[in-house]
């Protein structure tokens, strides 16, 4: 399609992405006040892990999101495996479950020994105190260890999506640039839409890098890289990238993870140097096969 002097073409390529998952242990105590102290060896890496380990905790117990305070990042709490891999969240996110579930289940039992109502009081935490006051303990704690379904290994659990884009290019300098974005994925439950969305937009973002202006430089004599910052490494900034649409089928997938998480942490870098190369075809008819995609691969 041309527009004046711009040639305009349409891409696209599918995505999918391994769902790993590594042993991972949380612990959840609950105090007298109501409020809930979770602990795992993880860490957040701006990936939104605090956020989803306190929701995860906070609607097991029942407590308002603002009651659950989340400690990472310490060699010292209970071991849990590193962010890469897209595995936080389907790795230790069972462990927080489980774990708070066998707080409730203490409070349940302590509260049914001491002939105490319900556990839960109107504010969320009256009935609490109450209760391990009668049952003379100062907080309830649990932890939970928790490994891959050992039964998960007969099946490829992956995690999928699909990449739209739209590029435009000038027709006498040959600059590329992308106009529009969609991506489509299937990644499971969504336990925060905001900072999944987050992961998406970030992994799209670094995709059209690649495909359009990253690229590491070597010297052959030294093997030193000649590039090695970001005045001569070329990153994409926000002038490069357009308005991004992200769409989350959110199907929860059991054989993966009880929770029925998959990873999205890598998911959509997968595809966008693909769909961006099908639609600089579209455009020009020329078939680049070489990253990045610059103006000087079209000028021949």
């Amino acid at each position: 399609m041309r527009d004046g002097r711009v040639l305009i073409g349409m891409g696209m390529a599918t995505a999918t992405y391994p769902t790993n998952c590594m042993p991972a242990s949380a612990s959840v105590r609950l105090s007298p006040d109501g409020s809930a102290l979770v602990r795992s060896g993880t860490q957040d890496i701006g990936t939104g892990t605090y956020t989803t380990k306190a929701q995860v905790a906070a609607d097991e117990l029942g407590l308002p999101l603002e009651r659950v305070r989340v400690e990472l990042g310490d060699s010292r709490l209970p071991p849990a495996p590193v962010s890469g891999g897209s595995m936080t969240t389907a790795s230790v996110l069972p462990a927080v479950r489980d774990a708070a579930a066998k707080v409730r289940d203490k409070i349940l039992d302590l509260s049914k020994s001491h002939g105490s109502a319900a556990w839960q009081g109107p504010d969320g935490s009256v009935r609490v105190a109450e209760v391990m006051a009668r049952g003379g303990v100062p907080f309830v704690e649990a932890t939970s260890d928790q490994k891959p379904d050992a039964e998960a290994k007969q099946y490829a659990c992956h995690a999928f999506g699909a990449q739209f884009c739209e590029v435009r290019i000038d027709v006498d300098l040959r600059t590329i640039k992308v106009s529009r974005w969609v991506g489509a994925f299937d990644c499971g439950t969504v336990i925060n839409e905001k900072t999944a969305r987050s992961q998406l937009i970030g992994g799209i973002v670094f995709g059209i890098g690649m495909a359009l202006l990253e690229e590491t430089r070597v010297d052959s004599e030294t093997g030193r890289i000649v590039n090695a910052n970001i005045a001569d490494y070329l990153m994409p900034v926000n002038a490069d990238i357009p308005e991004i649409a992200t769409i989350m089928v959110g199907t929860p997938d059991l054989v993966t993870t009880p929770l029925g998480v998959k990873g999205i942490g890598e998911l959509p870098m997968v595809g966008v140097a693909a769909a961006v190369a099908n639609a600089v075809y579209h455009a020009t008819g020329t078939r680049v096969r070489e990253l990045p995609i610059r103006l000087d691969k079209l000028l021949a």
